[in-house]
């Protein structure tokens, strides 16, 4: 039997945000749909690895390789996503397009808080070591393959050797979690990276203007994340967003 291609994403719920988990649903089934479209296999993490204190959920997807392997997974390729993802039903085989390298999208978001993890996490934990702003990409998009698993390695042993640091970092310089640190390890150890264009992980729609009731945002790319969005404490603008994009494509979801 052929290696296939896995979608793996996180989708645990946190007791003390219930309402955080309420709209992964429709992610998920809209990736459930694209997976069998196009012969791929789904994977949803929904039990903490690490208690969520200790180690944050963000962190706990670089235990992929031996998250598949556990489940007796034979993968090739695998797209590591982020759950308040819908994606578009028609949306191309990104696989096919990888190159078989680091596969992500720029980060295309806030400016001012990018370049704050860049320079803090530069000073407090990288030696004052920096990249260009262009190769920082978005941790909630990645293409990987075997030959990626030591990066991942080094992300998880990074984090257990200077966690106090980092939760300082993000706890008094409201900085990224563990995307700075994917970032910095990706461009110092020289891994070679391909960009995607910003269609395949459309974030920060609301600065864009793009997410709209016209649903503007479904006629200028392929996979749409609901991130970023305004008053949105209890997630409902999450779920209203997911929920109508979902029924938008696919008509409405049978729990």
């Amino acid at each position: 039997m052929s290696k296939k291609n896995v979608v793996f994403m996180l989708a645990v719920k946190v007791p003390q945000y219930p309402w955080r988990s309420e709209p992964y649903k429709y992610g998920i089934a809209s990736w459930k749909k694209w997976c069998d479209k196009n012969n791929c296999e789904l994977f949803v993490l929904e039990d903490l690895i690490h208690d969520n204190n200790y180690m944050k959920i963000n962190w706990q997807r670089y235990y992929v390789f031996d998250l598949l392997e556990q489940q007796g997974i034979d993968y090739d390729q695998i797209l590591v996503i982020d759950v308040d993802n819908i994606v578009h039903p028609d949306t191309p085989n990104f696989f096919d397009i990888s190159d078989r390298k680091f596969c992500a999208t720029h980060c295309d978001g806030s400016y001012d808080w990018t370049f704050r993890s860049m320079e803090n996490y530069s000073k407090h934990l990288f030696d004052g070591k920096m990249f260009p702003f262009w190769k920082y990409i978005n941790a909630g998009f990645q293409i990987i393959n075997e030959s990626h698993r030591q990066i991942y390695q080094d992300i998880v042993r990074f984090y257990f050797e200077n966690r106090d640091k980092i939760i300082w970092c993000q706890e008094n310089l409201h900085v990224g979690t563990d995307q700075p640190v994917l970032n910095f390890i990706l461009n110092l150890s020289g891994t070679e990276t391909k960009l995607l264009p910003y269609q395949y992980s459309m974030v920060d729609m609301v600065r864009k203007e793009i997410l709209d009731e016209e649903m503007t945002f479904t006629k200028c790319g392929w996979i749409y994340q609901f991130n970023a969005i305004p008053d949105n404490k209890y997630a409902d603008k999450t779920m209203y967003w997911m929920k109508k994009t979902y029924e938008h494509f696919h008509g409405e979801l049978n729990d």
